[in-house]
């Protein structure tokens, strides 16, 4: 079972190889800009370390905060943000720091590793679902260099925003105790610089991502089946399935609605200076907490399925194609489509020595 699904297999151009090894040395770039941007802001920390303690208020009384709170100011008072009429202290703030800190945080951590324990169970009981009958050594073309090259740079942005967003809102509790003030300080920094501009470029190309695949994942009759019968774990027979399975047509509109959300919401939070106000960046917050929590927890479950848990699944998405067995037990209706096309390995080394010629090769288009 691949992370996503593409369109069925035609001829195109050698170009896609250029795009997808263009689209690799932007996001490489865009890597070492971003790395450069952390280590300088650390440069500048560690070269000033009392800067924030000369520029911290002095000692205020208890009468001074409540009459702050209270909304009781003067003409000495100064709000932090332009053409806002919040006090200091507010209560909006620790609403939300109530929610987050209390609910969002805990059963976000719950969700996570309720999963990966409900994973590991599995292994150890079930074990991994291993084809039925013999390979036949005979490929089945299923995704293009292109596709691949787009499915992986997403699954990795995915991946390193969860690591870093997840340090973000618990790495202090483990990292600090184990390495100290120093290397927390360098790791938290580095952690909200990647998460704030990685951000965006993976928002870019899941929609990217998301139309490119939006055939092959409309909901069809046969996929409510697919769910009754838990993906072929219910009952006796394999489940139909076309191009994409029920499994992985969940997974793809999850992502095009709670991953849009979690996108959407994060760039509320990463551009501050559009005249939202605090109520809307706390409440961009906690939508993007719960829904960025949420979908780490279900791709831990995507990522088991698509490598470890299934036999032949990420053959597909790292050479491109899969095995007729494979293609058989898992996506039947597909295979009926193609079973034609399938090519053993002397007829895919032929094909690619005359690809290497000049001629064209059997590629999926974007």
């Amino acid at each position: 079972m691949n992370l996503l699904t593409a369109q069925a297999p035609i001829r195109v151009p050698r170009s896609g190889k250029g795009l997808a090894l263009g689209i690799w040395r932007f996001l490489v770039v865009a890597l070492v800009l971003m790395l450069s941007l952390g280590f300088t802001q650390l440069a500048v920390a560690q070269a000033e370390p009392d800067r924030e303690m000369r520029t911290a208020a002095p000692s205020i009384s208890a009468d001074q905060w409540r009459q702050v709170r209270s909304g009781e100011t003067d003409a000495n008072f100064r709000d932090s943000r332009f053409d806002s009429n919040y006090n200091l202290i507010n209560s909006s703030g620790e609403t939300w720091r109530q929610l987050r800190n209390r609910w969002v945080s805990p059963f976000g951590l719950i969700a996570i590793g309720g999963m990966i324990a409900v994973i590991a169970l599995f292994y150890f009981i079930v074990g991994r679902k291993r084809l039925d009958e013999p390979r036949t050594g005979r490929k089945l073309f299923r995704w293009s260099l292109l596709m691949r090259s787009l499915h992986w740079t997403v699954a990795t942005l995915f991946i390193t925003l969860a690591l870093t967003g997840l340090n973000l809102l618990f790495g202090k509790f483990v990292f600090r105790t184990l390495f100290g003030d120093a290397v927390w300080a360098w790791m938290i920094s580095a952690s909200k610089v990647l998460h704030n501009y990685l951000g965006p470029i993976f928002g870019v190309l899941l929609v990217v991502l998301l139309i490119s695949l939006l055939k092959d994942n409309i909901p069809k009759k046969h996929d409510w089946v697919w769910f009754k019968k838990g993906g072929g774990l219910v009952g006796k027979g394999h489940v139909d399935a076309g191009f994409a399975n029920g499994g992985e047509k969940a997974w793809y509109w999850l992502l095009a609605s709670v991953g849009l959300i979690v996108v959407a919401s994060g760039f509320v939070l990463d551009f501050p200076n559009y005249g939202q106000g605090r109520d809307t960046m706390q409440w961009a917050n906690i939508i993007h907490a719960i829904g960025a929590l949420g979908l780490t927890a279900v791709s831990i479950g995507h990522i088991y399925i698509g490598t470890l848990g299934t036999e032949g699944s990420i053959e597909g998405m790292t050479t491109g194609y899969v095995d007729e067995t494979w293609a058989k037990e898992h996506h039947n209706l597909w295979y009926e489509e193609v079973k034609d096309q399938a090519m053993s390995e002397e007829e895919m080394a032929a094909q690619k020595t005359g690809s290497n010629s000049g001629g064209a090769s059997a590629t999926k288009p974007s």
